[in-house]
């Protein structure tokens, strides 16, 4: 029988979607973004969202995220 870490429950696999709504709390913006599972993704890039007028492409998996506030 094999365990669950309760901890990693809470992670959202990344790269799962390729648009992701995010808010000011989340910035300074990155991909994969905290909270989402790192072994099987890209390096972390930090993506200037302010700078792009509210939206940003990542450079490796081509997510997108909007900021919506």
């Amino acid at each position: 029988m094999q365990r669950q870490d309760p901890a990693a429950e809470k992670l959202v696999p990344a790269n799962a979607e390729h648009r992701y709504k995010v808010t000011h709390s989340d910035l300074p913006l990155s991909c994969p973004m905290p909270g989402m599972y790192l072994w099987n993704s890209h390096p972390r890039v930090y993506l200037p969202i302010e700078d792009e007028g509210g939206t940003a492409v990542c450079p490796y998996c081509a997510a997108q995220y909007v900021l919506t506030d």
